[in-house]
This record gives structure tokens, C-alpha cells and sequence, in this order.
């Protein structure tokens, strides 16, 4: 299998995700948020969830699984290595979480579906997550919806800071996210048919009845799926169906036709020619998984914004008791 010492995040991030990633910071309240709430609302409560209630892979647990993941984590040159959970869940999922302790979660649904070459590409796209640093805005997407649409009184006030332009900003990044993990699935993988097969059966695969399946077949759904687009109304449909305002749901994928036609152009570009061959951008010398360096006067920014969210806390707690 192909390896990448030394790879950086910007070889196969997509430009996609580093254009949302930049329209969703430059939103007012998204420092704030995303600097301080990520530590205390859901990284550390999350990482104890998953060690209490889960099971930790390791060389004594799913040995064979562990054996997979630390070839992905070899090949895509991540350190530190990051945990690795499976949780009892029939959903055929897989998401990465953490930045302090990054985190891969594979739920038991993943590992009945899809054989070992298909586990070490889901593994590699998680770990592409964790490559780029996405785990902490994932998270904080999570966080966002929950404070601006289901927790606003118990957050004292924070949902006034978490607008409905940065739910919107965060889910779109989201999507776009995924584009870049899919890139790094194809880089360890070297093998476009496994990953797009993988990506159907993750689709609508059935365990039992897979040999019904036809990977030809689906490719020719996503070019029907893009034909839709000549329809403008269908475009209407496809835009609400990413952001469901009115119930207050997004998806945090792109439909999965549209991931195979993104990594189907790809797989043919040059810039994925000359990666294989090895000529790609080096990460910097702090480790394999990058870190955004901050200037100095960004961090003094930061940390008023953050002191006039405390006291603004301060305010609606002293505000509820007087009343």
C-alpha cells in the first residue's frame, strides 16, 4: 500500500473545504465559539464517553482492526496516533472527534457491512478528518446547531452569539469537509473502484443481498442524479434538502452520488498523479497533523472576545436570579 512520509494536509485538501473554511471564520462569533466552547462542551465529556462506554481498540482488542488503523496512520504520517473506539450502534457509521485527543469512533453497523479493504478506506477517510484538523470544527457544528435551535435558554444567552449565518456557514463547511477525507481515502487506498464501491454499500449496501448490487449501475445513478440539475426547481429541492431550516436539520454530507463524481475527477487529475509519485508539500517541522499558528495580535483579539463572553454569561446568570 502507498505511504506519505511527511505529508502535509494542503497536498490533497480540497479547495472546497479551504474556501468554506475561510467564508465560516471570517463570521463574527465564530472565534469565540470555537476556541472556548469545544473544550468544555464536548471534547472531554465525548473522549470519557466513548472510554466508559465503548471499546477501545488496541493490540489485545479487534487486533486486526488495529492492524489496519495503524497503517493508515503510518501512511497518511498522523502523530500522534489518535484513539480508536467502536461503539454498539447498528448505523453503519464512522466519524472523527477531538483535538487535544483526537478520536475515530467506528460504530459495530461499519464493521458487520464492509470487509477489511473496505474498513481500512473508511479508517483512512476518518483519519484524513483528523490530518486536516476538521475534528475541532466538527464538533463545534454540532455544538452550533444544538445551542442556536434546541438549547437556548440553558446557554445562557450564547445562542444570541450563534446566528443562523453561522449554522449555515458551519453545515456547508461541513459538507465540503468530506471532499478532502475522501481524497485522503483514495491516497492510502490507491484503488478508486473499492472506494466508490465502499462508498454504495455505505449508500444502501445490504450485507445479505450485496451480490444484487452493481457499482456500474451506480456511477450511471450519479450521472442521472447531476442531470437533475437542468431542472431549476430540482436545484430549489437539493438546497433544501441540505438545510432544512424550518426543522431545524442539516446534512453533514454531501449526497453521496456527488462525493463519487468529485473523487472520479480526481483520480484522473494531475495533482493526484503527482502525489503517488511522491511530489507533494512537506508539513511543518511541529508534527504530521497541522496546527493554524496564530499571531499575537489574533490571540489578544481572541482572548477579549472570549472575556466579554464571560462576563456576558455573568450578566444573564445575575439577570435570571433577579427575577
Amino acid at each position: 500500500m502507498p505511504s506519505y512520509p511527511g505529508i502535509s494536509s494542503e497536498a490533497f485538501r480540497h479547495p472546497l473545504d479551504r474556501e468554506a473554511e475561510q467564508a465560516l471564520r471570517s463570521l463574527p462569533g465564530f472565534e469565540v465559539a470555537a476556541r472556548k466552547f469545544m473544550e468544555f462542551f464536548l471534547e472531554r465529556p465525548n473522549y470519557v464517553y466513548f472510554m466508559g462506554n465503548g471499546i477501545q481498540v488496541g493490540p489485545r482488542q479487534y487486533a486486526s482492526l488495529y492492524r489496519l488503523f495503524r497503517e493508515c496512520v503510518h501512511d497518511l504520517d498522523i502523530t500522534p496516533e489518535p484513539a480508536l473506539f467502536v461503539m454498539q450502534n447498528p448505523m453503519a457509521n464512522a466519524y472523527a472527534l477531538g483535538q487535544e485527543q483526537p478520536s475515530v469512533i467506528l460504530n459495530t453497523g461499519v464493521l458487520d457491512l464492509l470487509d477489511d479493504s473496505e474498513l481500512r478506506m473508511v479508517l483512512a477517510h476518518e483519519l484524513g478528518h483528523v490530518k486536516c484538523g476538521h475534528t475541532t470544527l466538527n464538533q463545534m457544528a454540532r455544538w452550533a446547531l444544538e445551542a442556536a435551535f434546541f438549547i437556548g435558554d440553558l446557554t445562557f444567552g450564547i445562542s444570541n452569539i450563534v446566528s443562523r449565518g453561522l449554522v449555515f456557514a458551519f453545515y456547508e463547511w461541513l459538507r465540503k469537509a468530506e471532499l478532502s477525507a475522501d481524497r485522503a481515502a483514495l491516497l492510502v487506498t490507491d484503488d478508486l473502484p473499492l472506494v466508490l464501491k465502499t462508498m454504495m454499500k455505505l449508500a444502501g449496501g445490504s450485507a445479505r443481498r450485496l451480490h444484487e448490487c452493481s457499482l456500474e449501475e451506480f456511477l450511471r445513478q450519479a450521472d442521472r442524479y447531476q442531470d437533475l440539475d437542468n431542472d431549476s426547481l430540482n436545484q430549489v429541492y437539493k438546497l433544501l434538502l441540505y438545510n432544512n431550516v424550518s426543522q431545524g436539520t442539516f446534512l453533514t454530507h454531501p449526497f453521496t452520488v456527488e462525493r463519487v463524481r468529485y473523487l472520479q475527477e480526481w483520480a484522473t487529475s494531475a495533482e493526484y498523479k503527482r502525489i503517488r509519485a511522491g511530489d507533494y508539500p512537506q508539513a511543518g517541522a511541529e508534527g504530521a497533523v497541522e496546527t493554524e499558528a496564530r499571531p499575537a495580535s489574533e490571540a489578544e483579539a481572541l482572548r477579549r472576545q472570549i472575556e466579554e463572553l464571560q462576563r456576558e454569561i455573568e450578566r444573564q446568570k445575575r439577570s435570571r436570579e433577579g427575577e
